[in-house]
């Protein structure tokens, strides 16, 4: 067990749900955090009530967290950050976050970044640690941080369990102690391929299972659709090099469980609405929040096409939602394949 160093200071960029949650936790390990948001006028709405009232309503911030409403004097005495963005966001992000730091006269091969987005860069098409790495060169450290945590629960300190995971199991082992809390237990694995795959699949299996759920077709359905998706993960990720035991843990098969069960999923909500005939439209525009599984389909159907490995759930999900197919006819399509050993 190494000893474990933490910085002083750590900012959160993005002040979503999910954002504000990860800066709460590090509260109780960290001197002072800081949480930026790019909307100033919610930045200083919070700053103000010490709460973000529109996503985690109820929860107070505590004392040693700071609204900072200016990206300019986010990294003025410290190099540790943590994303939050919606993943088309994240690459901008980084870009913009490079440039702060060179501007100010310090080093790359300093900071830390850690994120906590789930899906693919919508430039490369590839995962968001190629585009850290395109973006800031490999002297970062990088890491992300994943599991089974719906932000509201999290943030009121009910038991909750994540992954961080760097390419190093000594900088994970160190960055995961950052978010410790009495009540949050967070792992750390060196697999970074398989935990942003896990985390990035799961959305697109819980608007497979809401679509399920929403025509109608009962729990059996449900588990099998689960089930099933567990499997293309998992065939996808040992394809693209991830570990099968990462499959198996926390970011895939805990991640996919807690996303195709509970209506706290965005992404399960939207399957729902569009079971029910709601138009894709009309289901974005009643959530109001960012549905990454939208997007995360799109690149998944476009690699298993790429590299030849089959995802028949996901190719379903995205023929309804981008080709505009009929959920109930997309589901008797997935009945009527050819039988196979379930180990396929």
């Amino acid at each position: 067990m190494i000893r474990q160093m933490r910085p002083e200071r750590v900012t959160v960029i993005g002040a979503g749900s999910w954002g504000t949650a990860l800066a709460i936790l590090l509260c109780h390990n960290i001197e002072r955090v800081l949480l930026w948001g790019r909307n100033t006028e919610a930045m200083e709405k919070m700053a103000k009530a010490r709460a973000n009232a529109r996503y985690l309503p109820g929860i107070a911030f505590p004392r040693n967290l700071e609204i900072q409403p200016d990206f300019q004097r986010i990294g003025n005495d410290g190099l540790c950050f943590v994303v939050a963005v919606p993943s088309h966001g994240f690459r901008p992000t980084l870009e913009n976050l490079k440039h702060h730091i060179l501007n100010h006269g310090f080093q790359l091969a300093d900071a830390t970044v850690i994120w906590g987005t789930k899906g693919f860069d919508p430039a490369s098409g590839g995962l968001l640690s190629e585009a850290a790495d395109e973006v800031l060169g490999h002297s970062v450290r990088c890491g992300v941080i994943s599991g089974p945590s719906f932000a509201k629960e999290t943030a009121n300190s009910l038991p909750t369990a994540l992954t961080l995971a760097c390419r190093s199991n000594a900088n994970a082992e160190n960055m995961a102690s950052w978010f410790r809390t009495p009540t949050t237990r967070v792992y750390f694995s060196d697999d970074l391929v398989g935990v942003q795959l896990g985390g990035a699949i799961k959305n697109v299996m819980a608007i497979a299972a809401g679509i399920s759920d929403g025509l109608g077709y009962g729990a059996n359905a449900r588990a099998a659709l689960i089930t099933r998706g567990l499997s293309e993960l998992t065939r996808l990720g040992l394809a693209l090099g991830g570990k099968a035991e990462t499959f198996m843990g926390l970011t895939g098969v805990g991640d996919l469980i807690l996303t195709c069960t509970d209506d706290q999923s965005r992404n399960r909500r939207f399957g729902l609405a569009l079971g029910a005939g709601t138009s894709k439209a009309e289901a974005i525009a009643e959530i109001g929040q960012e549905i990454e599984g939208i997007n995360t389909v799109r690149k998944l159907f476009e690699i298993s096409k790429n590299i030849d490995v089959d995802l028949p759930i996901t190719e379903q999900v995205y023929r309804i939602i981008h080709q505009d197919h009929d959920p109930a006819t997309a589901v008797q399509l997935l009945l009527q394949r050819n039988p196979r050993a379930e180990s396929d």
